[in-house]
């Protein structure tokens, strides 16, 4: 049969926002919802294949051959093939301790075919001459051209005015999916989380994603909530962002979503994040519907550490006018605080009242306890505007605010017109911790300051190191060589495995990218799978009826094999499944570029 064109197979936004116009001049409100819910699922794919807005930081041509390595770290590395080395520089004078460190990496496509699975990272230890594996996490995979381009997260230790070398393996067709321990746990579904490491636990709202709660897990753990009745929103503490048109006619609010239908969530051993992105809505959406500034915000939970980050932009996407607005808003009832806290322009934290001359340039506030010492200050680490002058960095804490209980509110600019492409954007760490009777001041400051200055991140060759040895393996128990047959015809059993809902292409279930782990225990074979969207839940289609008959299943052709007496077959949607996932096989049989 003829290859059909990809563009023959589907129709795209151009298209569909003319039948959509058309729709609409006819009065066919029902088909026009349709093509713009469709429309929405052309650009979801089209954002998938677009390329990444920032270049990696460790390019694809960045590599050596793990054999190149001392004998005993070649040794140690045995089944991975590849190895990135990654030099992080600490230039501030404070030492690092489990520094969360997020690098943008690229691989050839011809020497790895899944990273989340494939990549391990090492680093050595106090004396320099052994290697030891360092819990790492991948997220936001795609595929670009012949590279695979991806996040990678660990958790960096690195001396003072000093510097740490890190390697990134790759390279291993017997990898695992790895499963390291953590104190970072995560509960729910979609946007509706509950977060939780050894300082706290975030509940996001199962309404919105909107920050709810916090408690603490010290001493008698502070519970941060907000109660009363509100404005008609589920209460929370995190009251951005918002809008009030001009008259002060209504206020548009992110807590004012029934539902986000816009977000994306990472979920992981070392980093959790929370995105969301949209239009604000009136209180009686959807009569007003106006299409003026957009934002986005997303919330960054960490393992180890007692602070969780706020990133937000608001952008405007049309000349308007606006009587006030909000990017960082936090309510506490309950009156939990008895002090005051902010911190000048300078950095310093200070007590008590800000001055008079000082409260349109706050760079941090927050609220402490004078007996529990518990403490929740918002360090402002990034406030800024593009095509906007005059940005305000307000928010002056209070301990009583009728109706509310404590808080502070910024107001980044009121009464004021902007233009189209004007934006104002923040980064925001915020500290849930012990406030200590002692230095304090100095060690919130230092945190601050630490903040601003992460760590440099440079591909540099490794040295040779004289007298490298090794101390056990990279490898878990299957991921060995002498896996390899077993595990080979495992991989290329479910290769014969095909979605049947795809009649006409010869890509199977793995060229597909619904695989995402094969485990092999004393034979047991435990192989994890996803499916495309969540519209198709049923993965047991391909457990025992891969192409139709039920000998075509992943079940039956995996039992055949020596070496397995046993298959369990798991379905999971973290990560989601997306384009990034394809081989170039598949991608061909699809119709998209390779």
């Amino acid at each position: 049969m003829a290859q059909i064109p990809y563009n023959d197979r589907t129709d795209g936004v151009v298209d569909k926002l003319r039948l959509l116009q058309t729709a609409h001049a006819a009065g066919d409100h029902d088909l026009a919802m349709s093509l713009a819910d469709s429309i929405k699922d052309t650009l979801s794919f089209e954002r998938q294949e677009a390329s990444a807005a920032d270049p990696p930081q460790i390019g694809a041509s960045e590599f050596a051959p793990v054999r190149e390595l001392p004998g005993g770290w070649a040794a140690w590395a045995a089944g991975w093939k590849f190895y990135k080395p990654v030099t992080l520089f600490e230039t501030v004078g404070i030492a690092r301790g489990g520094e969360p460190v997020d690098i943008g990496v690229a691989f050839r496509a011809d020497q790895i075919t899944d990273p989340v699975r494939e990549i391990r990272v090492a680093t050595t230890d106090t004396t320099g001459k052994v290697l030891l594996e360092v819990p790492c996490q991948v997220y936001d995979h795609s595929r670009r051209g012949n590279e695979h381009h991806c996040r990678l997260v660990l958790l960096a230790d690195v001396p003072m005015h000093d510097r740490a070398v890190y390697l990134i393996f790759y390279g291993n067709a017997n990898a695992e999916l790895p499963n390291y321990a953590s104190d970072l746990s995560t509960t729910g579904e979609g946007y509706g989380l509950d977060i939780e490491n050894s300082h706290f636990v975030a509940r996001l709202s199962r309404q919105m994603g909107q920050l709810e709660r916090l408690t603490y897990k010290r001493q008698h753990g502070l519970e941060l909530y907000a109660g009363g009745k509100g404005h008609g929103e589920p209460p929370g503490i995190d009251w951005a962002h918002d809008y009030v048109d001009p008259g002060h006619f209504q206020k548009f609010r992110m807590r004012n979503w029934s539902d986000c239908r816009n977000f994306e969530i990472v979920r992981g051993p070392l980093c959790v994040r929370v995105r969301r992105w949209g239009f604000p809505h009136s209180p009686i959406h959807p009569v007003f519907t106006p299409s003026r500034m957009h934002i986005d915000q997303t919330y960054v939970f960490y393992s180890g550490v007692p602070y969780f980050l706020k990133q937000g932009r608001m952008d405007m996407v049309q000349d308007f006018s606006i009587e006030a607005m909000r990017d960082d808003e936090w309510v506490f009832s309950g009156y939990s605080f008895t002090h005051k806290l902010w911190i000048d322009a300078t950095g310093k934290l200070h007590e008590g009242d800000v001055p008079a001359g000082g409260t349109e340039n706050l760079w941090g506030v927050g609220f402490y306890h004078d007996a529990s010492r518990d403490a929740f200050i918002a360090l402002w680490l990034d406030h800024s505007a593009e095509k906007f002058d005059g940005i305000s960095h307000g928010g002056v804490p209070t301990l009583h605010y009728d109706g509310h209980g404590q808080l502070w509110s910024r107001y980044p600019a009121s009464q004021t017109s902007f233009q189209a492409g004007a934006s104002i954007r923040q980064t925001n760490a915020y500290v849930a911790s012990e406030f200590p009777t002692e230095g304090a001041a100095a060690e919130i400051e230092q945190l601050r300051h630490r903040l601003l200055h992460p760590l440099e991140i440079r591909s540099e060759k490794t040295e040779r190191i004289s007298g490298a040895r090794a101390a056990g393996a990279l490898a878990r128990l299957s991921e060995t060589k002498e896996a390899t047959p077993v595990k080979t015809a495992i991989w290329k059993a479910l290769g014969e495995v095909r979605d049947e809902q795809l009649y006409n292409i010869k890509s199977s279930i793995v060229d597909l990218g619904y695989v995402y782990d094969v485990r092999l225990r004393a034979g047991v074979a435990t192989i994890v799978v996803t499916m495309p969207h969540r519209g198709r839940p049923v993965h047991e289609f391909l457990v025992t009826q891969g192409g139709g008959r039920v000998e075509d299943g992943i079940r039956e052709r995996v039992l055949k094999l020596p070496g397995v007496r046993e298959v369990v077959v798991q379905c999971s949607w973290n990560p989601p499944w997306s384009t990034g996932r394809l081989s170039e096989n598949g991608r061909r049989d699809l119709g998209l570029p390779v």
